[in-house]
This record gives structure tokens, C-alpha cells and sequence, in this order.
């Protein structure tokens, strides 16, 4: 069995939802463009039931995607009082060593990473190198321009 997808309650909110939208509006929606497109007459030539049936398919996918996921998650618990190791839904201040400038991350399952957000997946390289810090530590993190080092500052728990 796969690995179980790490979520926030928000997160599973927020997929929870999206299927339900899927399931009832998004699928009526795409119903009746493909009826809509069958009533132009021959669907061999037809752009608008190719584009339909296309955008049948892409939500077909997604839901797949997000019913995976429902079937195999774990709530990541952000209430722990643990601030004196980084874990998972911690947010993080470290410190560039090399560009001498602070950086603040929220630790969070892979599901949820957004790194222009300054959302970090756990199972990065990044973030791999962090769990299990304390304030003081030093990481190391191979990248493709080179090694990055950073110092962790502070440790916030999020509640």
C-alpha cells in the first residue's frame, strides 16, 4: 500500500469540498456543454465535443487524484507543544549562512507544499534536512547550484 498523504484539517476540508463541488456542479456543468456540442450536428468535426469531452476527462482525473487521496491520508496534528524540534506543522525562522538573510517556512506534508508560499514539504530536500532540529542547528542541503547552509532561529508552534 502507498505511503499516506499528510494533511492539515483545512487541507481535507478544502479537499473534501472540491470533490463535493466536482461530484454535483462541475459534473452538471460538463454534461450539458457535451449536449449542448452533440446538438451542432457531426461530432467528427466538431471542436466544441472534443473540447468538452477533453474537459470531461481532465475532471475525471482530478477526481480520481482527490479520491485517492481521501482514501489514504493522515491528519497531521498541529497542536503539539513540542517548540524545541522542527516537525511538521511548525513554522521555522532559519537563517541563509551564505546569503546572511532570515527565511521563515512552515513545515507541511507534501500535499500542501508551496515553496513561493514558504510552505515546505517534509519530504523535501530542505525539508528533510530540517525535521528533528533544534534552535542552534546547523543544516546543509545539496541543491543544483551548489551546498546551502542555514542556522535555525526560532521553532514556532502553530495552534
Amino acid at each position: 500500500m502507498a505511503n499516506p498523504v499528510k494533511l492539515t484539517p483545512a487541507r481535507l476540508k478544502e479537499l473534501q469540498d472540491e470533490m463535493v463541488w466536482m461530484k454535483t456542479v462541475r459534473e452538471k456543468e460538463v454534461a450539458d456543454q457535451i449536449k449542448e456540442a452533440r446538438s451542432f450536428g457531426d461530432l467528427s468535426e466538431n471542436s466544441e465535443y472534443d473540447e468538452a469531452k477533453n474537459e470531461q476527462g481532465k475532471l475525471y482525473s482530478r477526481e480520481a487524484e482527490v479520491q485517492a487521496i481521501l482514501d489514504n491520508y493522515v491528519i497531521i496534528e498541529e497542536d503539539a507543544s513540542d517548540d524545541t524540534v522542527i516537525g511538521l506543522g511548525c513554522t521555522v525562522t532559519v537563517l541563509d549562512l551564505d546569503m546572511d538573510e532570515e527565511e521563515e517556512y512552515r513545515i507541511v506534508g507534501s500535499q500542501e507544499a508551496d515553496p513561493m508560499s514558504g510552505r515546505i514539504s517534509e519530504e523535501s530536500p530542505f525539508g528533510k534536512a530540517l525535521m528533528g532540529k533544534g534552535v542552534g542547528d546547523e543544516v546543509a542541503v545539496e541543491a543544483p547550484v551548489g551546498e546551502l547552509r542555514y542556522k535555525v532561529l526560532n521553532i514556532a508552534v502553530n495552534h
